[in-house]
């Protein structure tokens, strides 16, 4: 059964840029829309970053209607305050979708890049690469956008959320899809 059209708005959350991609699936084609860095002030404190990506979020979803959200999970940092203001940023994200209406889906970076490049220690230039082939762009995003992008590639590819991959017809083996 053919998946139905979706326009999927990825996000690669962070406290200083937040990536952001838009893609639309078609069955099994994926078709570039847009895609960009929402970028804080240096100088602001946390909340007024925190508004600014809210804000800037907002503003792409009433422009380009996604019908579904996909947030890249936090990594445990070495530096706990680092994870934290990740964190928040990351919520602040799931915060403008929910507020929209849509649903949000989690992926981790290694389910993301195991995805998208077939290799989930792949690194931010592999990640670009795939994402600019795939999506047949003529330059590679920035490594936020194409993080934002892949994630939304992800999501096309892997179904309705964490952990639901779509499988009919296909095999698991050494955990890939074969």
């Amino acid at each position: 059964m053919p998946s139905a059209p979706a326009r999927i708005l990825g996000i690669d959350p962070g406290l200083r840029v937040t990536g952001f991609g838009v893609i639309d699936r078609a069955g099994a084609v994926l078709a570039y829309v847009t895609s960009g860095c929402i970028r804080t002030r240096e100088t602001a404190g946390t909340p007024e970053r925190l508004r600014t990506i809210l804000d800037g979020l907002a503003e792409i979803i009433r422009a380009h209607a996604p019908t579904q959200v996909v947030v890249e999970e936090v990594f445990v940092n070495v530096n706990p305050q680092s994870t934290l203001l990740l964190g928040q940023a990351r919520g602040t994200a799931i915060c403008a979708s929910v507020l929209a209406g849509l649903p949000v889906a989690e992926y981790t970076a290694m389910q993301v890049k195991q995805s998208v490049v077939g290799n989930g220690h792949a690194d931010k230039a592999q990640v670009q690469e795939m994402v600019r082939r795939l999506l047949r762009l003529p330059a590679a995003p920035s490594p936020d956008a194409a993080d934002a992008l892949a994630c939304a590639i992800c999501h096309a590819h892997g179904g309705q959320g964490l952990g639901r991959l779509a499988t009919a017809g296909y095999r698991m083996k050494g955990g890939r899809l074969v």
